[in-house]
């Protein structure tokens, strides 16, 4: 087996040894295997490894599954174990020294092996065979490993022995027979037992750890024991049986003092003998547990460090932990009693130790001691977790950098007022800040002392200095806010430092003070019938205040009156410092202005403190003032009158009076009629006084616009201001003949025919008369007034229709142009009393009929001109004549109807004809030779079809030949000339020739055809020589001679251009050109000529010796010539250059240095070699370069500026200069700023070192500037690479504050806190705010002011400081108690001064100063309780309010003590007021109980309290209940009326129980029913119906109300769902709300938009405008009208418009259309509308109307009925228009008609039209389409819901008049007859195609028939169209397009016939066509075989020319441009449908 040890950490290697282990008798062999484990040995060298021989069965040996270490930190190495137990034989090889094996005694454990080898093991000394044993559960769970102990050589020898011995007793005393077999441990396998345990708690004393177990072959009992004195210390073993035996723990466990026991068991059976065991070994290893805290080493424990230290390590720790693995390592931690102490230390394990590092700032005067503990805490993953403790105090010594400290300032202090000068006042302390310092103070008085105080600078006492007064206005109302600095007496820090402090010192009040009016007389008025408790209103000026500024009871003070008569009282009772008093109505009674007018009394105030009360009065003088009480009532419920709708202006309309039973102007006396209101009410007046009724504007009364009117008159008293009534007015309007009658157009047009006697459709006139229907103002009857002076027209005067009275002639109409009419002007007239009328203008335009043909002015024309006459040359122009009158029909066209040959066309308007283009005229170029051309022209008139007419002409035109033949030049050759030959040298003579008959040659030079050439072959350009002037040419003979002497240098060939001119020559300049070359030979003439006129070159500055300066080159022009080259100039510029005589090389020879010679002039000659020489000079001049060896320097730097904060960006700051002598780039500075210390405020030109502002400056953020200026040259190209020169300066800029910074108001939360009594002028608030601007300018400085939230003056505000104040009480508080908000400016005071706002909240609390009021019941009260009343019931609950707030409005209850003792039987529940009955009532005892009910409040300092008398009368058991006489009652109450202003008092009810002693029974209402939402409170004893809600008839204009009747005052009626009408005790109320007009009118939309046709009508119906009103009856009756003009924006043609486009009806709000649209109008139109009620509120809206055309709108198709559409027309139109982004107009709706005419009532069709929203242009159907589809995604809900079927173009929306279907038909009819005239016309041009195959065949046989020889071209002249000249544009199919017979009339054939006859046939026979020819092949030359179609006109010319001889190229030219043309011509004739530009020049 493989045996597995622990190791030691750092050895891991494994090896495995074979071996021999020999048995006991040597005769079987074991088999063992280990693993070797190397290591340190734990003896003295290699004698602490010994060789054991181990046997072990095969089949028990288990995997090891735990091994231990071998050794161990605790010490463990080395330790001997004695091997005395151990019975394992000791084997060892056959090589040891000792041999002699020994049997074991239990070796019947093994087996032998079957292998003869063995294994020599040597195993480590601290190795032992193991057993695992868990002592938690008593099982091996491991098997055993083989450990075994080494010991030295004598060891094992004594061991040895010793077992020979046993071994050798046992047997000479045990017979064969009967021995005893000795019993053995049962061990499975195992050699020695290993148990675990855990110290500690987990193995308690006690606790069983193991089960020994024995076995004995005799069966023997055994005995289990242990051996030594440790073992039995240490276990107790226990017999369990005779083979068992357990084994308990007998002491604790701790491995810290012991990791492990080794004990030696014992085993016998009792007959072994004495002494003799079998033994075992037994292994305790002790596992440790975590029980070791980690313990710290000494340690410093205090450490001292600065306050103002960096972060430092502090102090190192280290601690140890007993305990072993992770529960012996340590790490520390920080255990601070704060989160500041772990920001300020931390602690980091480091190496094992805890490293305390110091990481924040301290403070000594926060902190100065720090008690830190630092936890060491082992690792232990689970369990237990042990940590020790290190306490270290870190104390902080103290630097100085604190301010003093205040330690003792009392912040308030009281004193008399009267304390003496001189006394202390208080005591003020400070120490150092700084307590480790502790330097001494001293102390100062800063402000608020206003001088009456001192303070000693070394105690800091605070002494009074003058006398003192509270009342005083120094005294700051008795406050004194003292300021005191304490000031260090430091010698490190400068200024020393310095705290302040404030004190307060308040003095206390002695009474000094009088109670004080503030006015001497108050004088009221009261009216006769206020209410109890109901103020007097004081008149005039007088304040109801009264004050004494005393303090505490000083300043308190009652108040009474005296003299009022207990007619009044006054509140408050008592008031203390300040009181505002009301004088009240005490008892109303008294109030009676018949009988009392005026009263006056006192009202006293007094102090209440018991001595010398202080007091005074003022006397109140209150005047009682009569009421008004009644209403004005008119004589008549309704007015009606009559009266006509001419009434005159001040007529009387009606006459309304009203009577008041008041008196005064209270009554009748001061009525006035105040308002008038209605439709009506702005065209009448109405006397105030009178009431009188009259229009005020005449035509005000239209009874066509409105019969009836009704106005409403209001009548107030008091002259117009008191009470109001108001009356209905109906106003009823006759008619009278007013209205004329009025045409239904404004203008009517009719079209009549030239000789026609009627109109194509009837022509009627219309008109109507608003006027009654079925009265003679009514009727209508029409007549001609003008413009019928030849009575050309009649009208029927019933119905109005106009007919002609015979046909009419157009052209013997008086006038001129195409337009005849005649202008009718036709009155209509009604049959009225006073007959009105109105007439029409009527426009009869009539139309021309073509009955005019054309006539030419003569029959033949002739006309000659020269064979070159230009295309396009008018040749001649036919005239002629139509006489119809009109332009149309008149206009005559001209067309050439044969015999032009494509040699002319004509232009069709004016008749001129001119020359073809591309038409060739010369005789000579056209075969046969063509001299005439007779051409037919025919004139057409403007007829269309048949009622076209026309006349014929003929045109001779003769050719004259012209002479235009050019000269040609014989080739003039080349010739040879030496240059500087003679003038007039002979050099060439040159010839041409000329094929006219007599032309006149002149012969001359063509400068711009010559050229020449030098020597190199280049160009000579003429400017450069004159080659061409050298020569001259005689212009007859052609002579060429020189003129001046050649020059070979400057040109060597020359190539002159000759021209020969015919001058005889009769079309345009007739030349030839030739070429003329000479070739000039060489002489040498030329000195040499330098490349150059001079050189010009640089060098740089300190150039090294030999660098190249410049090369100079000269060059002869001569041939074979050698040049060199000498220097000229200065010596000292020569010595620094050198000259290479042969290259001209120029070198430097010395240092050049520019500063002292910037240029470098010297001059070179250069000399040839020719006899005699000759030479030439030429200048150098060399620039010396300059190198940058030169700093720049600052020249007059500027000292220290200062710049406002405020300078704008660019303003000049400073400018610098710095001047470098070096030149060019090396001398210019440039100037750069450093950037950082600028902060980017400012920047600097490069070039002008000009300093500017780069940003905006703010000197709160930095106040100087240190600018570093840098001056470098050669900046922008050496910088980068190191090669500028660089200066610096500084420059201190300093910025001047301006006041740019708004303060800032400290942030404060929450609400200041003061009560209604708050002292005048004490502080209630300080603000504070700070201004980042300079302090120490004004602009720093802060002004405070209250500029908000103070109305009535409460609060006021006064400086403390630059920048604080306090807000104090301005003037009493009282009864101002709540929130104020009080707007403070804080405005510093720079200019301009900058303030902001800040909102300061101040709580006034309350004080109680009211008494509680009963409110239900408001008055005592008497109520009936039954007798059987149970003990409990609800007698009445009270209620009460008090108009304080909080606790002093909080009210309770009680019921007062009487005399009889009635309070007794009732009880009230102190918060609700409920009363309950607490006794039983006895109606035989007692009948009537009073009490008194008392209501007071919670208020400090005293409650305030009132009484209601309660009677309760006790009445037997109640038989009837209470009856309503009626079922239902109506009551008005008025919408938007105050809650409770309004009151009803309801019905009475009846009680059959009331007898004459139980009238006092009292009966209450309860509402049971119909007031869901409490709108209403009905009073249950007064049975008042009141609203406690405000009520709005919009949202609810009816209420039905149950009201239920009892007697049962007490309980709560259940609810009533319906009204019973047998149910007496109901009562149905309904509760009518009163309408206001309250609510203005509202457009239903903002814009409203719609669109109009060219088409449409006048009078159209656009839009109609809907506005709302919520309001009912006359509120809401509605006006529209038109706001302003029309604008009409983008418009075209609409200048014709004389008024609005529009009109508005201001009942409907219809949008009618007030012109007729013409074609050709665009734009849009704008214009404002708005709508008003009776009572004047309004609303507006704005109209667009778009001018459309009919294709612009666009059809929606939906599945749904118009009905259902016009519903939800709105949301497809918003929703459209949201998706799309436009105006989405609604035009029309209509049944959706299908293709085949039927009509689909299912859907509709909805047409459209979208208007761009950015341009308000209307939308093309294409663009709208486009954009429904782009958004289509988005308008699939919209389509789907509203069934939205297909989206198209519309068609033309018509009017569907029967005049309009009439038209219709009349165009379909019409365009069925073009459709079929289009059919016919395109069978018979098919059908006449075949007449045109002979003309295709001629052309092709011409064009490509037998090829001749001739040099000229043979045509036909009878052929057209076959010239060479043939273009677009002459086709020949279309030559004889007017020559159909079908087309001419007899006549035009009759001349046909003639002129063939006598001209002849020239038609041609049929022939064969050579395709072979054609450019395209057979397919593309389509003819036809056969015609027979002759053509009468084709003939040929009478004059035939001869042949013209050309030259061959040109012939071949035109050979080639003629088939190029005819395959053309074929092309186009292949292709009809392909060419779209086929045309005739024939037409």
């Amino acid at each position: 087996m493989r045996v597995r040890r622990r190791q030691s950490p750092d050895t891991r290697a494994r090896c495995r040894v074979q071996g021999l282990c020999r048995g006991a008798g040597g005769a079987v062999w074991w088999r063992c295997r280990t693993t070797i484990v190397p290591g340190a040995a734990a003896g003295a060298g290699d004698e602490a490894m010994t060789r054991v021989t181990t046997v072990h069965r095969r089949k028990s040996v288990r995997p090891h599954q735990r091994h231990r270490e071998a050794w161990s930190a605790s010490g463990r190495r080395g330790k001997a174990r004695s091997l005395d137990s151990l019975s394992t034989p000791v084997c060892r090889d056959s090589s040891h020294p000792f041999q002699d094996p020994a049997k074991s005694i239990d070796a019947q454990t093994f087996e032998p092996s079957d292998h003869p080898d063995a294994h020599d093991v040597i195993l480590h000394p601290r190795v032992r065979p193991q057993v695992v044993v868990d002592h938690r559960r008593g099982s091996a769970t491991t098997s055993a490993l083989i450990h075994r102990r080494a010991r030295t050589w004598l060891q094992q020898k004594a061991r040895l022995a010793a077992l020979v011995v046993v071994v050798a007793l046992a047997g000479s005393l045990v017979s064969p027979a009967g021995a005893n077999t000795p019993p053995r441990f049962i061990l499975d396998g195992q050699s020695e037992i290993v148990i675990r345990l855990t110290e500690g708690e987990a193995t308690p004393v006690g606790s069983k750890i193991y089960t020994l177990r024995g076995s004995d072959p005799d069966g023997d009992a055994l005995t289990f024991g242990v051996r030594g004195v440790e073992g039995r210390d240490l276990l107790r073993i226990e017999q369990n049986g005779a083979a068992e035996a357990n084994v308990y723990l007998k002491k604790a466990l701790d491995r810290e003092i012991k990791d492990e026991y080794t004990v030696v068991l014992t085993l016998t059976d009792n007959k072994l003998g004495e002494g003799q065991f079998i033994t075992q070994s037994m292994l305790l290893l002790i596992e440790d547990i975590n029980d070791n805290e980690p313990i710290f080493r000494p340690y410093e424990s205090s450490v001292s460090v600065a306050e103002n230290a960096p972060p430092q390590v502090l102090a190192t720790l280290f601690a140890t932990d007993q305990d072993e693995g992770p529960f012996g390592q340590v790490i520390y931690r920080l255990d601070a009693d704060s989160e500041n102490d772990v920001e300020k230390f931390t602690v980091n394990t480091v190496d094992g130790k805890g490293v305390l590092r110091l990481v924040g700032d301290l403070d000594f005067e926060r902190k100065s001691l720090y008690q830190l503990r630092v936890l060491a805490v082992d690792r232990a993953i689970s369990g237990r977790v042990n940590t020790g403790t290190a306490a270290l105090v870190v104390r902080v010594t103290d630097v100085e950098d604190q301010p003093p400290q205040f330690i003792q300032a009392p912040p308030v202090t009281r004193i008399p007022e009267d304390i003496s000068v001189n006394s202390g006042v208080l005591e003020v302390k400070a120490v150092d800040g700084d307590r480790g310092v502790n330097n001494r103070i001293t102390y100062s008085i800063l402000e608020g002392d206003k001088g009456l105080f001192q303070l000693d600078p070394n105690s800091g006492v605070l002494y009074v200095k003058k006398p003192l007064d509270r009342e005083s206005s120094l005294s700051n109302n008795g406050a004194f806010i003292i300021k005191i600095q304490a000031q260090e007496d430091s010698q490190v820090v400068d200024p020393p430092p310095t705290m302040t402090t404030e004190v307060t010192v308040l003095l206390e009040d002695v009474n000094d003070e009088t109670p004080t009016f503030k006015a001497a007389h108050y004088v009221a008025e009261i009216a006769e019938g206020a209410q109890f408790n109901s103020p007097v209103n004081l008149i005039g000026d007088a304040i109801p205040e009264v004050y004494d500024h005393d303090q505490g009871n000083n300043g308190t003070f009652r108040m009474f009156l005296e003299g009022d008569g207990g007619m009044f009282d006054v509140t408050p009772p008592e008031g203390v410092n300040f009181a505002s008093f009301l004088i009240r109505v005490r008892n109303p009674s008294l109030l009676d202005y018949e009988k009392v007018k005026v009263v006056n009394f006192t009202v006293v105030a007094r102090e209440t403190v018991a001595e010398k009360p202080k007091s005074s009065s003022a006397l109140v003088t209150v005047y009682i003032r009569d009421t008004n009480d009644n209403f004005p009532i008119f004589s008549e419920d309704q007015y009606e009158v009559l009266i006509p709708e001419d009434a005159a202006l001040g007529a009387t309309v009606a006459w309304v009076q009203a009577r008041d039973p008041d008196s005064g102007n209270f009554g009748t006396q001061g009525i006035r009629y105040t308002d008038l209101r209605g439709a009506l009410a702005d065209k009448l007046k109405m006397n105030p006084e009178t009431g009188v009724i009259v229009l005020k504007e005449s035509g005000a009364l239209d009874r066509e616009s409105v019969a009836e009117h009704y106005l409403t008159a209001e009548a107030r008293d008091d002259l117009g201001r008191g009470n109001r009534n108001s009356v209905v007015l109906k106003v009823v309007v006759e008619d009278v003949n007013d209205h004329p009658p009025v045409f239904l157009q404004r203008q009517y047009e009719a079209r009549l025919l030239e000789n026609s006697d009627a109109f194509p459709e009837p022509f009627v006139v219309s008109a109507r008369d608003n006027d009654l229907n079925g009265t003679m103002n009514h009727e209508v009857r029409y007549t001609i007034l003008s413009g019928n002076p030849k009575n050309n027209f009649t009208i029927h005067p019933l119905t109005g229709e106009i007919r002609p009275s015979a046909p009419l002639d157009f052209e013997a109409i008086d006038q001129e142009g195409d337009i005849r009419y005649f202008n009718l002007t036709i009155k209509a007239f009604d049959l009225g009393e006073r007959s009105l009328s109105s007439e029409v203008p009527v426009v009869v335009y009539v139309a021309d009929v073509n009955d005019h043909a054309p006539q030419f002015d003569r029959p033949l024309y002739r006309k000659a001109i020269p064979e070159d006459t230009p295309p396009g040359t008018s040749v001649t122009q036919v005239f002629a004549q139509d006489q119809d009158g009109s332009t149309v029909n008149r206009k005559v066209v001209f067309r050439i109807q044969h015999g032009a040959q494509d040699k002319f066309v004509m232009e069709a308007e004016t008749g001129v004809i001119s020359v073809a283009q591309g038409a060739l005229l010369d005789p000579d170029r056209t075969e046969p030779r063509a001299t005439t051309y007779i051409l037919e022209v025919i004139a057409l008139d403007g007829g269309i079809g048949n009622a076209q007419l026309q006349a014929r002409t003929v045109v001779n035109i003769t050719i004259l030949d012209v002479n235009n033949k050019p000269p040609i030049f014989i080739d003039p050759g080349t010739v040879r000339v030496f240059e500087n030959e003679d003038i007039g040298f002979y050099v060439h003579q040159v010839e041409a020739v000329d094929l006219d008959a007599r032309p006149r040659l002149r012969y001359s030079l063509d400068a711009d055809n010559s050229e020449a050439r030098n020597e190199e072959g280049a160009i000579v350009k003429p400017s450069e020589y004159d080659y061409v002037g050298a020569f001259e040419i005689s212009q007859v003979e052609g002579v060429i001679r020189t003129v001046r002497q050649l020059d070979r240098e400057q040109v060597e060939v020359i190539r002159l251009g000759l021209i020969c001119e015919d001058i005889e020559a009769a079309t345009g300049k007739q030349t030839a050109t030739a070429t003329f070359t000479v070739i000039v030979e060489d002489t040498n003439d030329n000195d040499p000529q330098f490349r150059k006129s001079f050189y010009r070159r640089s060098v740089a500055e300190n150039a090294k010796k030999g660098t190249t300066i410049v090369t100079v080159v000269a060059d002869d022009v001569d041939r074979n010539r050698t040049i060199t080259y000498s220097l000229q100039g200065p010596s000292e510029i020569l010595s620094l250059v050198n000259l290479d005589r042969e290259t001209g090389e120029i070198v430097v020879a010395d240092r050049v240095d520019r500063e002292v010679f910037s240029w470098l002039n010297f001059t070179v000659r250069a000399i040839d070699s020719g006899v005699p020489p000759r030479s030439s000079l030429v200048d150098v001049v060399v620039q010396v370069i300059d190198e940058n060896d030169n700093n720049p320097v600052f020249v007059n730097p500027p000292s220290n500026l200062t710049i406002r904060e405020d300078a704008p960006p660019g303003t000049q700051v400073a400018v610098v200069k710095a001047v470098d002598p070096d030149s060019d780039d090396y001398g210019l500075v440039t100037y750069l700023l450093d950037r950082k210390s600028s902060h980017g405020n400012f920047k600097i030109d490069p070039d002008k070192g000009i300093i500017t502002v780069a940003s905006e400056l703010n000197r709160e953020e930095l106040n100087t500037f240190n600018l570093l200026i840098e001056a470098w040259d050669n900046y922008q190209f050496g910088y980068s690479t190191g090669e500028s020169r660089n200066a610096f300066m500084q420059l201190g800029v300093t910025v001047a504050d301006i006041n740019d910074e708004a303060p800032v108001f400290e942030e404060r939360e929450g609400c200041t806190m003061i009560t209604e009594f708050h002292e005048p002028r004490d502080t209630v608030t300080v603000v504070r705010a700070s201004d980042d601007d300079d302090p120490a300018s004004p602009n720093g400085r802060i002004l405070f002011t209250i500029e908000g939230g103070n109305e009535k003056g409460l609060f006021d505000i006064r400086m403390t400081e630059h920048t604080a104040a306090h807000i104090f009480a301005a003037k009493p508080l009282v009864g101002q108690y709540g929130n104020y908000s009080l707007m403070v400016q804080a405005q510093d005071r720079g200019f301009p001064p900058n303030s902001v706002m800040s909102q300061i909240n101040i709580c006034v609390s309350d004080f109680n100063d009211h008494a509680p009021q009963f409110v239900s019941p408001s008055v005592n009260l008497t109520i009936r309780v039954p007798e059987n009343a149970t003990v409990g019931s609800l007698v009445i609950q009270v209620r009460a309010i008090d108009e304080d707030i909080g606790i002093n409005g909080a009210v309770r209850y009680r019921i007062l003590k009487d005399a009889l003792g009635n309070w007794q039987t009732f009880t009230i529940n102190e918060v609700t007021g409920a009363v309950l009955l607490q006794k039983p009532l006895d109606r035989e005892k007692q009948k009537i109980y009073e009490i008194r009910v008392e209501a007071y409040d919670q208020g400090v300092p005293t409650p305030l309290s009132s009484d209601l008398d309660l009677t309760i009368y006790v009445r037997n058991v109640n038989d009837f209940e209470p009856q309503f006489l009626q079922d239902e009652v109506m009551v008005n109450f008025t919408e938007h009326k105050a809650p409770g202003t309004e009151r009803a008092k309801l019905v009475e009810t009846i009680d059959l129980d009331d007898t004459e002693e139980d009238k006092t029974a009292h009966v209450c209402y309860f509402i049971v029913g119909g007031d869901e939402y409490g709108t209403f409170n009905l009073d249950s004893f007064t049975h008042e119906l009141m609203t406690m809600k405000e009520l709005d008839r919009e949202m609810e204009d009816h209420y039905t109300l149950l009201i239920k009747a009892t007697e049962d005052c007490l309980t709560l009626p259940q609810p009533v769902a319906f009204f019973d009408p047998r149910d007496d005790t109901l009562l149905k109320v309904h509760v009518f709300v009163n309408d206001i007009n309250d609510n203005a009118p509202k457009f239903t939309r903002e814009v409203f938009t719609g669109g109009i046709t060219t088409a449409s009508d006048f009078g159209l119906e656009v839009m109609r405008l809907t506005a709302i009103d919520p309001d009912g009856w006359e509120n809401s009756r509605l006006r529209y009208y038109m706001d302003g003009r029309v604008q009409e924006t983008l418009s075209e043609n609409l200048d014709n418009i004389r008024r609005s486009p529009f009109i508005v009806d201001p009942v409907s709000g219809i949008v009618k259309l007030n012109f007729d649209p013409q074609k050709g109008m665009k734009g849009y139109f704008d214009f404002k509308v708005y709508v008003n009620d009776s009572s004047g509120w309004s609303d507006r809206a704005r109209v667009f109307i778009y001018l459309l055309r009919e294709d612009q709108r666009v059809r929606f198709v939906l599945r749904q009925s118009p009905d259902e559409v016009r519903e939800q027309v709105e949301y497809f139109r918003d929703s459209l228009g949201n998706v799309t982004g436009a105006i989405v107009n609604v035009d029309d709706f209509r049944v959706h008609e299908n293709h085949d005419g039927t009509v689909d009532k299912t859907k509709t069709d909805l047409y459209l039209h979208l208007v761009d929203r950015n341009d308000n242009s209307v939308l093309e159907v294409k663009q709208v389409l486009a954009m429904i589809d782009k958004n289509v995604e988005y308008l699939d809900h919209l389509f789907k819901e509203l069934n939205v079927l297909d989206t198209q173009r519309a068609e033309l929306i018509t009017a569907g008049t029967a005049e309009e279907d009439l038209l219709f038909l009349w165009l379909v009819g019409v365009i069925v007859f073009l459709t079929l005239l289009l059919v016919l016309t395109v069978a018979l041009c098919l059908s006449q195609r075949a007449r045109y195959s002979r003309q295709l065949k001629a052309a092709t046989a011409t064009a490509f028939g037998e090829c001749t020889n001739d040099t000229g071209l043979n045509r036909s002249s009878t052929v057209p169209n076959t010239n060479i000249h043939s273009v677009e544009g002459s086709n020949p199919i279309w030559m004889s397009g007017f020559d159909n017979e079908w087309y001419k009339d007899e006549d035009s054939l009759r001349y046909q016939q003639f002129v063939h006859q006598s001209e002849g046939n020239d038609s041609l026979d049929d022939n064969a066509v050579d395709t072979s020819l054609s450019p395209r092949g057979d397919r593309d030359m389509p003819y036809i075989t056969q015609t027979n179609v002759p053509n009468p006109l084709s003939r040929e010319s009478s004059t035939v020319g001869s042949n013209t001889q050309l030259m061959n190229h040109e012939q071949q030219n035109i050979n080639d441009t003629y088939r190029a043309n005819l395959y053309q011509t074929f092309h186009k004739i292949a292709n009809p449908l392909m060419d779209k530009k086929l045309e005739t020049t024939e037409l």
